[in-house]
């Protein structure tokens, strides 16, 4: 049974970073790309970053330069740093997992930037 599990969300000052984080079981978790995608109430899911089986990342342009997306496959994670937050960055915040035609999800963890 796949399971991917986000943790690190939460409410945080304008400016302020966070560290979400989503273990990963039941996959041969080295294989798959990994990604975080959000989902703000009223608007479609969207990709936020992206981190390939190989290490090659990418990102959504409204964070590049603030999110950095890593892995580390002895711990079968992937992490999502978020710094220099904005209130547009509130939403749900979903981990995926994805190998040629399959995708999993997690259940999501809510980040609200607000003052």
């Amino acid at each position: 049974q796949v399971q991917l599990v986000e943790s690190g969300g939460g409410l945080v000052q304008p400016g302020g970073s966070l560290r979400l984080s989503c273990a990963a079981s039941g996959i041969i978790f080295s294989i798959h790309r990994m990604g975080w995608y959000r989902q703000a109430p009223g608007k479609q899911r969207e990709l936020v970053a992206g981190i390939t089986s190989g290490g090659s990342t990418n990102y959504a342009d409204s964070v590049k330069g603030r999110f950095t997306i890593s892995r580390d496959n002895a711990k079968n994670t992937v992490y999502l740093q978020m710094n220099s937050l904005k209130p547009e960055d509130t939403a749900v915040y979903y981990c995926n997992a994805g190998l040629r035609s399959l995708s999993y999800w997690g259940q999501g963890t809510q980040v609200t930037v607000s003052s």
